[in-house]
């Protein structure tokens, strides 16, 4: 007997009705993404190929790590996009940065200097994967007194939140977006981790959707991802 149910094809996830990518560490050479521009070229044409027609970069910008600071990630940006467009890869690249909530980004604050966005005037955001920050509320609080709109970048990964979501729900009633990474919907960082995404994705509290993409290995999980109930439910809500 002939089982044709076991040869269903998987429905991979629809990159194209995103075409932007928010979230990526693709620039050359600046954090612990790419480290060169052979192997940013080979992600990004990857990238084109799920269906991407747009990157925001997001270089780490944190204290005392990769010593990345809006000048030279533009820097790197224009010049990446320069060489590209020379072998005929015309790009659209935003120079962007994920934000650690730490001593220089209240510092950043305090001098009123400009934040790089990843959209209008959304800037991403990260804390330690040990614990939040306890200033974090009011940095949050100072991001939208500047006139900007904090973006929470994966807060499915944290696992403080997985046993007090309230306190996510604090920051999303305090008016932070949420940022998911679409490999959390597919078990790429384990089963807690996807199921956390699934619950917020439940909840409609998934604005947007990004890769997080820092290798290879992500860009091979990306190609394989499944459209997902849970990633069903995040793409109704992403205002991308």
């Amino acid at each position: 007997m002939i089982h044709f149910f076991g040869n269903r094809k998987k429905v991979i996830f629809p990159y194209h009705q995103l075409k932007r990518d928010v979230h990526a560490h693709i620039l050359p050479g600046l954090d612990d993404g790419s480290p060169d521009e052979a192997h940013s070229e080979a992600l990004i044409k990857g990238m084109i190929d799920l269906g991407y027609t747009e990157f925001t970069a997001t270089p780490h910008v944190m204290c005392d790590l990769f010593g990345n600071n809006r000048e030279g990630i533009i820097k790197t940006r224009d010049g990446f996009v320069s060489d590209m467009k020379a072998k005929g890869l015309e790009l659209s690249i935003a120079a962007g940065a994920e934000y650690l909530v730490d001593e220089q980004l209240e510092q950043l604050l305090k001098e009123g200097a400009p934040l790089l966005t990843i959209q209008g005037n959304r800037v991403l955001i990260e804390v330690s994967f040990i614990e939040p920050p306890h200033r974090l509320h009011d940095v949050i609080f100072e991001l939208f007194v500047k006139g900007y709109e904090p973006v929470f970048a994966h807060p499915e990964r944290y696992s403080f939140y997985f046993r007090d979501r309230s306190a996510l729900k604090r920051l999303k009633d305090m008016g932070c977006l949420m940022q998911c990474n679409l490999l959390s919907f597919g078990g790429y960082y384990g089963k807690s981790v996807k199921e956390f995404a699934q619950w917020i994705a439940e909840q409609g509290w998934v604005n947007m959707l990004g890769t997080d993409l820092h290798h290879q290995r992500h860009l091979e999980g990306l190609q394989k991802l499944s459209f997902s109930k849970g990633l069903q439910h995040a793409l109704a809500t992403v205002s991308q």
